[in-house]
């Protein structure tokens, strides 16, 4: 039987104790959203994410343009840093996986809002790891199976929770519980690789919290506190629903996206030239201004 997340549940939810956040300021221009990831038709994700763009303007009045953003593309120099937002999506093992830790890090580094999801949550504790703990050896078992076991960091699940929901809870005060307005609800997950719990007090120590989990504790959430909004689900919020009503995580990026805007309306702007030869062309079979990589 399937169970109804809590933030899409018909009847009203408990009034939350966290006090809800403030409107993001107007922006004189859509915020820039890169979506990092290897755009393809398999991938159920990626097929959300017009739709999600397309109701975070017409629901929510939030006016945020997505383009595509390969992880081969991810590894030039600069190539998130005039975005408002930085997401990586699903669909590991990535084309490059320099790719789209060099994302993660610019975005942490430069104080751009940032959401992993699935792949993304585990190439951003990845990064982490790498850069910020300086356990270079870190690993993903997706993307190196034949490395030393020790430096495992995201390993194979005991139980795969491809196509499976999972009960969330999120730890008082925290990001990830004022987005959804609640300490609990039942997400979406499909994913074999999850973070080893033996490394993950380095990434604690050094300031990283994890702040969902599921009923047995294992990690589902990741913040930094010291960001803008910096947020990493092991589930997938995009997979919410239907898809026409955006999960809070997603509206939470939209809306720290167009604060970013509203604060720095003038940065980058020769970056988006309609006419540069560079950059893909908008994609075809939506009404949404998202541009798309080669396949």
């Amino acid at each position: 039987m399937t169970t109804t997340p809590a933030h899409l549940a018909s009847t009203p939810a408990p009034a939350s104790t966290v006090a809800p956040a403030p409107a993001p300021a107007p922006a004189s221009r859509p915020a820039r959203l890169a979506l990092v990831g290897d755009r393809s038709p398999n991938v159920r994700a990626h097929q959300r994410v017009p739709g999600l763009l397309r109701a975070l303007r017409d629901r929510h009045g939030l006016a945020v343009e997505g383009y595509w953003i390969s992880t081969s593309d991810a590894e030039l120099p600069g190539a998130v840093e005039g975005f408002d937002a930085v997401w990586l999506l699903p669909g590991s093992p990535y084309r490059s996986e320099a790719g789209a830790l060099a994302a993660v890090r610019t975005a942490r580094e430069q104080g751009i809002p940032f959401l992993g999801t699935c792949g993304g949550f585990q190439h951003a504790l990845l990064e982490y790891a790498r850069t910020v703990c300086g356990l270079a050896d870190a690993r993903h078992a997706e993307n190196d199976p034949d490395g030393s076991g020790e430096a495992v960091l995201i390993a194979p699940l005991a139980c795969s929770l491809v196509g499976h929901e999972g009960r969330l809870r999120t730890a008082p005060g925290s990001l990830a519980e004022r987005l959804l307005g609640s300490r609990e609800s039942v997400e979406r997950f499909h994913c074999a690789y999850g973070p080893v719990p033996r490394l993950l007090p380095q990434l604690e120590a050094a300031g990283m919290r994890f702040t969902g989990h599921d009923p047995e504790g294992a990690v589902r959430v990741a913040e930094l506190t010291a960001h803008p909004f910096w947020l990493a689900t092991l589930f997938q919020p995009e997979l919410s629903g239907d898809g026409t009503v955006p999960h809070p995580y997603v509206r939470g990026l939209a809306e720290a996206a167009i604060t970013r805007t509203a604060q720095s309306n003038s940065r980058m702007e020769s970056r988006f030239d309609e006419e540069s030869p560079t950059r893909p062309v908008h994609s075809g079979h939506t009404g949404e201004k998202i541009r798309t990589s080669s396949l």
